[in-house]
């Protein structure tokens, strides 16, 4: 009830709803909604591109009920096709990188918090090493030397998952911290110490009487950071290391409007808006969440 009376939540979420149906169903075999409404992202309209400036020709950057975000400079590519194919790259790195740092800094923080002692002392440590790493730098680095094929993968797919690893393997602390001091705190209440005067093992215990009251926090810092994977993914999408040409990024199109924003501007608004919505609706849900979420919330 205190989610439905938060309006900026709320809307919030119905856009990371839609946005996600979006990628879902923006190509086959899951819909087609870029092959029903326009142009495939890849191919290229010539004929409506102007020879001399290679601005696409028309006002608003050729925008148009064909074209409703207007064409690329240059190839001119229909930027709505690209903006839905760069959607769905934008959330699967991060709902697979937030999956990956969930994963790995709820276990970790868990029994950091409920052992103490030296696996509490080793887990914390651990942590400082991976917060030291410079993350952008490594990933750049990282992904710049990914082979062309390996593990059975290649090309994009092998850069996609190069990229959700390194995000989500590097991002475990943040939430490890989160989940270690609520822990802490949880595992000296009465309702542990009931469950332990019963005979329950530290299994039973972690599972059954500590994690699910840490579903709250974890959902509330998972949809806080699935918006920074999405940053981190079109940062290294406009420094060139991220998915390559001819698939569709919003980071790789803000590349490409550096060079033509001054003859072309909604080349670079169309893809930056993008982001800016998707960040901010995914912000907004986990602000809403938080208080929704928070016993002491009113």
């Amino acid at each position: 009830m205190r989610l439905k009376r938060d309006k900026a939540a709320f809307v919030g979420a119905f856009v990371v709803v839609f946005l996600t149906l979006i990628a879902i169903f923006a190509e086959r075999p899951f819909g087609g909604l870029i092959a029903l409404f326009g142009d495939p992202p890849n191919l290229p309209n010539n004929d409506l591109i102007d020879p001399m400036t290679s601005a696409p020709l028309g006002t608003w950057g050729g925008m148009s009920l064909e074209h409703p975000f207007g064409l690329e400079p240059v190839n001119g590519r229909d930027l709505f096709a690209r903006i839905l194919s760069g959607a769905q790259i934008s959330l699967l790195v991060a709902f697979l990188a937030t999956l990956v740092s969930v994963v790995l800094g709820s276990l970790l923080g868990v029994l950091a918090g409920f052992f103490g002692g030296w696996v509490d002392t080793l887990i914390s440590r651990l942590m400082d090493v991976f917060l030291a790493f410079p993350l952008l730098l490594f990933a750049i680095a990282i992904v710049g030397a990914v082979p062309d094929k390996a593990l059975g993968l290649s090309g994009n797919g092998l850069r996609v998952a190069v990229i959700v690893f390194i995000i989500g393997f590097f991002n475990w602390p943040y939430i490890a911290r989160i989940v270690r001091g609520q822990t802490l705190s949880l595992r000296e209440r009465e309702f542990v110490d009931a469950a332990r005067s019963l005979g329950a093992g530290n299994r039973y215990i972690i599972f059954r009487e500590v994690f699910p009251n840490l579903v709250a926090p974890i959902l509330v810092y998972a949809t806080l950071l699935i918006p920074s994977n999405i940053l981190f993914e079109a940062a290294l999408s406009f420094l060139g290391v991220g998915v390559a040409e001819p698939q569709a990024s919003w980071g790789g199109m803000l590349t490409r409007a550096v060079d033509y924003y001054q003859i072309a501007p909604h080349f670079m608004i169309v893809p930056g808006l993008a982001i800016f919505v998707t960040v901010m609706a995914f912000n907004l849900l986990g602000d809403g969440l938080r208080d929704a979420l928070d016993p002491r919330a009113r």
